[in-house]
């Protein structure tokens, strides 16, 4: 039985002395963070009940060496907490060896025993959050120097560094007698690592106690999980050194520990919700989302939460708020998570009551990768596929390939086909149109999910899609694996013998989407991405499925279905003209078409206002941000890497659309293979094209876009002499 302390915190009559410093005390107080019972932790040490309830009262007068180790490591204490336990057993209230202690998860801060330590110095405070936050790894060199000089280091860096090195020393040394080497700073061959025990960081003990909870979620230990993901998140006193400067707050290590705060609250709030307590879960998930106010898995879990605790209109509100939130800021609607608990709120199944009858500490069964038993049937057939484009034109010989997913004929049948492109050339709108059209062929269903490969929101990761589909199809939430191999097991185990179509748009890369390809026949897949996807050609036997630009005809019969047929046949010219010049881009086109409607102005003079070089302006419509060319094509540029960005921008230099590696390499002042290689890095991102081997193509509207990021200055003015030395030579050799 578990102890429990009254109601004004006090123990009951016959508990441990009041003095914090007695050694019961202290040892009570170990054993409540380990989350542990007497009698689980007897059971670990190896000892009986009785023995270990009086030692916490303080009615054994020095415990044995051999029982002090035991516990030890029943409690995981360290050696510096041991070293304490053994000095109190000898001499009763211990006298404090102050270790340091470091708090990054919130305002910086270095505490010795109890005390905290003025840590004034801005480059001391740097250098010290920078080593807890790559601790147990070493930070480099360069990160330090980063780190401390964010505009640029001084001449004297190097033995700056070392100097406050030295100083952080200085502070992590304890103030009492040493039991243990103390904490400190040590010199590793590529740079410094902070020597300390991951308890002393309070983002390494957070770390400990999520790495325990997930063991036991995976023991079904729901009950002891839920009590380390609740001291887990107590650790956190806000934003990752929130009071450092953004070099530190941004470090790839305070973003991935802001990731795993996300994914031990969500833990938390479906283990609350699995024991019937989810009252507990909404402060934390309250606090969560105001951090993080368009995660929709949080929302999602604060829904169930309010709901289960009888709040369904407050519920309701989160949903309201964060769907008025995603219109606004980045005009998409909830995904299905979100829709999900809404609709439970709705018709009050709310996961929270469970089973009825069920007790709410009684543990669900969690369901194998293989287990069939699922209720799969409680819900209809998936049906995600967004809605209808209205004007389809076109595209006759793509289309013919797609229903290769559909074919008869065995030997023509693919089950996967990959559709790529350059943004703005319609494949998402293909894709959807298609996936209509034959959505006959698949009787249990269709599935779909824009991956956000290229997309202002983080990209999806596949666990997360996994348990989207799986939800899709009839598993009830609290079955779902926590693994991702389990999750994309169990998956593959639904889709057996269905026919379902899946729909994955805007994949960043293979290995996006490799966990969510089915495993057996009768299920199709549709992958839509900016990049090659060479790998699910060469490995997982995809049809890759290059779109192109429209060409007039079909351009003009598009922008017909937007502007009305009579008024392109008026002006079928002018259509043709107007098409060329949205470099016969169906973003650009269907642009173009609503400012006509939107300004009722005629074919030919819009198209007059679109003959100067600033084009792209022009190609948006006023507050919809994604109908904006300019914008998907940053989404493109701006997760390219640095090279091949300043390659990008300076083709807009270039006097023509066509040109060579060696043209390239001069304009970048770079060898002819370097630049090759980064040209062909382009144009597996569709930003350039490869015409005849050797040569490659800029489209039209990505030079205005390169000729915009590009400007003016001195690199510019730099590049267009070397490519005009370049042709100088060129022309004289030929001459």
């Amino acid at each position: 039985m578990v102890e429990r302390t009254s109601a004004t915190g006090h123990h009951p009559p016959g508990g441990a002395t009041d003095d914090p410093d007695s050694f019961g005390t202290r040892l009570q107080t170990f054993r409540k963070r380990a989350g542990l019972s007497q009698e689980a932790a007897a059971s670990r040490a190896g000892i009986s009940t009785r023995a270990l309830r009086d030692i916490e009262r303080n009615r054994v007068g020095r415990p044995q060496s051999r029982t002090l180790q035991r516990l030890a490591g029943a409690l995981e204490l360290t050696a510096c907490e041991l070293s304490d336990l053994r000095a109190a057993a000898r001499t009763g209230p211990v006298r404090a060896v102050a270790r340091p202690r470091l708090l990054i998860l919130g305002p910086l801060a270095l505490l010795r025993g109890r005390s905290p330590v003025p840590v004034t110095s801005p480059m001391l405070r740097r250098l010290l959050g920078l080593l807890a936050l790559t601790h147990p790894e070493p930070a480099t060199l360069g990160e330090i120097t980063a780190t401390l000089w964010p505009d640029g280091p001084p001449g004297s860096h190097q033995s700056l560094v070392h100097t406050y090195v030295s100083q952080v020393r200085h502070l992590l040394e304890p103030g009492g007698a040493r039991a243990v080497p103390p904490p400190t700073v040590v010199r590793t061959p590529t740079g410094y690592r902070l020597e300390v025990s991951r308890k002393q960081i309070d983002l390494g003990h957070f770390d400990e106690l999520l790495d325990r909870a997930k063991r036991e979620l995976r023991g079904a230990e729901t009950g002891a999980a839920y009590e380390s993901l609740t001291q887990a998140l107590r650790t956190w006193r806000g934003p990752v050194l929130a009071d450092a400067d953004p070099v530190l707050r941004h470090h790839p290590a305070a973003v991935a520990a802001d990731d795993r705060r996300v994914a031990a609250a969500l833990l938390h709030a479906d283990a609350a919700l699995e024991l019937g307590r989810p009252e507990e879960a909404v402060p934390v998930l309250g606090e969560m989302v105001a951090t993080e106010p368009l995660h929709e898995g949080l929302h999602a879990r604060l829904i169930r939460t309010l709901a289960g605790s009888g709040e369904q209109a407050a519920a309701l509100d989160v949903f309201g708020r964060l769907r008025a939130r995603l219109d606004e800021e980045l005009g998409i609607a909830p995904g299905a998570e979100v829709r999900d608990a809404h609709l439970w709120v709705l018709r009050r199944e709310l996961p929270a009551t469970g089973d009825p009858g069920r007790h709410p500490g009684q543990h669900r069964e969690r369901a194998a990768p293989g287990d069939r038993t699922v209720p799969a049937g409680r819900l209809p057939a998936p049906a995600q596929l967004p809605a209808r484009i209205g004007s389809h034109v076109g595209r006759a010989r793509q289309m013919r390939v797609l229903d290769a997913l559909v074919s008869p004929d065995p030997v023509r049948r693919r089950d996967l086909v990959a559709v790529v492109g350059a943004p703005g050339v319609g494949k998402t709108a293909i894709a959807a149109h298609w996936a209509h059209e034959r959505r006959g062929h698949f009787k249990d269903g269709q599935l779909f999910v824009d991956l956000r490969g290229h997309s202002p929101l983080p990209a999806l990761r596949p666990g997360n899609v996994l348990a989207q589909f799986l939800r899709a199809l009839g598993a009830p939430p609290g079955h779902l694996p926590e693994d991702e191999d389990e999750a994309a097991a169990l998956y593959r185990t639904l889709l057996a013998d269905r026919q379902v179509l899946v729909v994955l748009d805007n994949a960043r890369d293979v290995e996006q989407v490799r966990p969510l390809l089915p495993g057996a026949p009768g299920c199709a897949v549709v992958v839509t991405s900016r990049n090659q996807l060479a790998g699910l050609v060469a490995s997982d036997g995809a049809r890759r499925l290059l779109l192109d630009v429209l060409d007039p005809e079909e351009g003009s019969r598009l922008l017909g279905g937007i502007v009305g047929d009579c008024r392109v046949a008026a002006e079928a010219e002018a259509a043709r003209r107007l098409v060329r010049v949205c470099g016969g881009l169906p973003l650009a086109v269907r642009t173009a078409g609503a400012n006509m409607v939107a300004r009722n102005i005629g074919i030919a003079d819009y198209c007059a206002e679109l003959a100067d070089d600033d084009v792209l302006a022009k190609l948006h419509i006023e507050g919809d941000r994604r109908s904006s060319v300019r914008a998907a094509f940053d989404l493109s540029y701006r997760v390219l890497p640095a090279a091949a960005r300043r390659m990008f921008r300076l083709l807009g230099l270039m006097p023509g659309p066509a040109f060579t590696a060696d043209a390239a390499a001069a304009l970048a002042d770079s060898t002819p293979a370097e630049s090759a290689a980064l040209l062909v890095s382009l144009a597996d991102s569709h930003l350039v094209r490869e015409g005849t081997p050797g040569r490659f193509v800029l489209d039209k509207l990505m030079r205005a876009y390169a000729r915009e990021l590009v400007g003016e200055d001195a690199e510019a003015h730099a590049a267009r002499k070397r490519l005009l030395d370049w042709q100088r030579r060129r022309t004289d050799a030929a001459a």
